[in-house]
């Protein structure tokens, strides 16, 4: 990985940052457990670099120790890390600190949990362009901080400033990041799944703006992703990690088209983004099924029943209301949503699919009764939801239960994971002490978790496991409906695959009916028997999952599938 030929002819030409056996260990019980095993990698001026491997493989570990930001007992052991010819294991704090933002630059991964919820969000990046000394002066500060929102594809970029992070949805909270990122034009971005919580459309913008960030300034990008389609579309170099080893690194396409190592095989064979437009047509199945064509085929097993099925999910002419605060005590009506109708029937998968602020998340929330509607109505399993409470709202919650989309803020941090999954069993009265312990282990095995996680805390897991405990969370009770919003958008190919066979499964032994938020529209295609799309509020078009995938109507609806990464790139496995 050593070797760099630039285009142009161009002499030799040094790597901006270069790693030579990195090795990270965490301090657990006075020992120091080892979770990088000797990384070596190389990044030049200009060129993009993705990180893939499935969560809790070290990709945001090695980053993070690249700018001395491990977290707790993390300690870096043995050896080097040049930046621009300068070492940075073991610089002074203060040092690192200059270079942090200024000369590297980060997007971390969760949207949710770094940004103050006390702050304004223009406050907040404006605090990093004046930390970063990009402009002086309140009004160049203020203009720098609408410009990066606007290049980060925020709209309305100058009335969002004014707005808290609560009132963002977790995609323009997202860019708000990508934003404070790109604020300070830094030789390297590191970009820790920076596009995991944005809708297709505006991920082709943010990328395309980051790609001619590179060609322009010579910025580098390193993604740490799991979107391999991502990674075939817009990173040259590709680095597979697994186990805290980098076990094939080379071209993106290359590998991705003819992966050696058995994981990459996996990887590339799980990969919904990649394998889902070949799921749509019989000519161009591949023989040999995948773990991603057995969902398919769970799917459409369960979709035999759904002609029969009572309906379950009943939203008539929904519409929610929003007041936004102006100057002056004033405020203004920001409508999330209107005139929102659909059906899901028993046993059958809705998936509403759009933009990131285009209202599904607050579809969710009121079919959850988390948030009143302004209009309509909603039933639920033909009992009308308006007006319950006390009893009535704790036996619906028995029946309708939510895999919320934020895996860090929806965990207790000071509950362990094996009471958090237990609580809703414990609320409910479900059982005895010893039967609800059994179901815990039960539901983590299904999520493909380690039993033992059952004692360890919400930061002691990377943000995909934290999203599996949410998955067995909202499973414990056995609901007749699931409320997934961006269920698994945190999640690796290989979990994402396993958690979409699981629900497949249960869906086909329990008639479990899915309501199913998401902006991966892959996804949609592997687990969703009907699809509505939304912009701004409306649904603009509802139809079969097939339909809208081979016949869309709405130009919008056609931009979205048009948008998806490596949707037309050939794998190999």
């Amino acid at each position: 990985m050593s070797e760099h030929n630039p285009q142009g002819g161009e002499a030799f030409m040094q790597p901006l940052l270069r790693v030579r056996d990195l090795k990270v260990a965490f301090k657990v019980d006075r020992a120091m457990n080892e979770v990088l095993h000797g990384i070596d990698l190389d990044v030049y001026p200009g060129e993009t670099v993705a990180i893939v491997g499935e969560s809790g493989s070290g990709k945001s570990t090695t980053m993070h120790a690249v700018m001395n930001l491990l977290p707790g007992t993390g300690r870096i052991t043995e050896g080097s890390v040049l930046w621009n010819g300068r070492e940075l294991v073991g610089i002074h704090r203060r040092d690192m600190e200059s270079i942090r933002g200024r000369e590297i630059g980060l997007v971390p991964q969760d949207p949710m949990s770094n940004l103050n919820p006390v702050w304004s969000v223009g406050f907040q990046v404006e605090e990093a362009i004046r930390a970063n000394g990009v402009a002086k002066g309140r009004k160049a500060v203020r203009e720098r901080a609408v410009e990066v929102l606007q290049q980060a594809g925020l709209q309305d970029a100058e009335k969002r400033m004014k707005q808290f992070p609560h009132q963002f949805s977790g995609g323009m909270k997202q860019r708000a990041l990508i934003g404070i990122g790109l604020s300070a034009d830094p030789q390297l971005l590191i970009a820790d799944e920076p596009t995991s919580a944005l809708d297709v459309t505006v991920q082709r913008v943010v990328l395309d703006h980051l790609a001619k960030m590179t060609s322009e300034l010579g910025t580098a990008v390193v993604f740490i992703t799991h979107d391999l389609g991502l990674a075939a579309e817009r990173a040259e170099k590709l680095i597979v990690m697994y186990k805290g080893n980098i076990v094939e690194s080379g071209p993106s396409r290359e590998i991705l088209e003819r992966p050696q190592h058995p994981y990459t095989k996996r990887l590339v064979s799980a990969a919904p983004s990649l394998a889902s437009r070949r799921i749509g047509s019989d000519a161009e199945l591949p023989a040999a099924p995948t773990e991603s064509f057995d969902v398919a085929a769970l799917t459409a097993s369960a979709r035999e029943t759904v002609a029969h099925g009572q309906p379950m999910i009943e939203v008539a002419d929904l519409g929610k209301v929003y007041k936004i605060r102006k100057g002056n005590f004033s405020s203004e009506d920001f409508h999330a949503v209107s005139d929102a109708t659909f059906t899901v029937n028993k046993g059958e998968t809705l998936a509403l699919v759009g933009e990131s602020g285009s209202g599904k998340s607050t579809i969710a929330k009121m079919v959850l009764q988390l948030e009143k509607p302004t209009s309509g109505s909603i039933r639920i399993a033909g009992k009308e939801t308006a007006g319950l409470s006390g009893k009535g709202l704790f036996d619906l919650r028995r029946t309708l239960q939510p895999v919320f989309q934020d895996p860090y803020g929806s965990l207790d941090p000071l509950t362990n994971i094996g009471n958090t999954i237990m609580e809703p069993l414990k609320i409910h009265g479900v059982g005895d002490a010893a039967s609800r312990k059994a179901r815990v282990l039960e539901l983590l095995d299904q999520v493909a978790l380690p039993r033992e996680l059952a004692s360890r805390y919400p930061n002691e897991l990377s943000g995909g496991q934290r999203q599996r405990v949410a998955v067995a969370r909202g499973l414990a009770l056995k609901p007749d409906i699931l409320i997934l919003d961006e269920a698994v958008s945190a999640l690796d190919v290989l979990v994402q695959a396993q958690i979409l066979d699981l629900l497949a499964e249960l869906q086909r032994e329990l008639g479990l009916t899915y309501l199913f938020i998401t902006h991966d529209l892959a996804v949609v295609r592997l687990i969703a028997d009907r699809v509505c799309v939304m912009q701004k509020g409306r649904i603009v078009e509802q139809a079969t999952t097939e339909e809208v995938f081979e016949r869309p109507q709405q130009e919008y609806t056609k931009n979205l599938l048009a948008a998806i990464p490596g949707a037309h790139i050939e794998l190999g496995v």
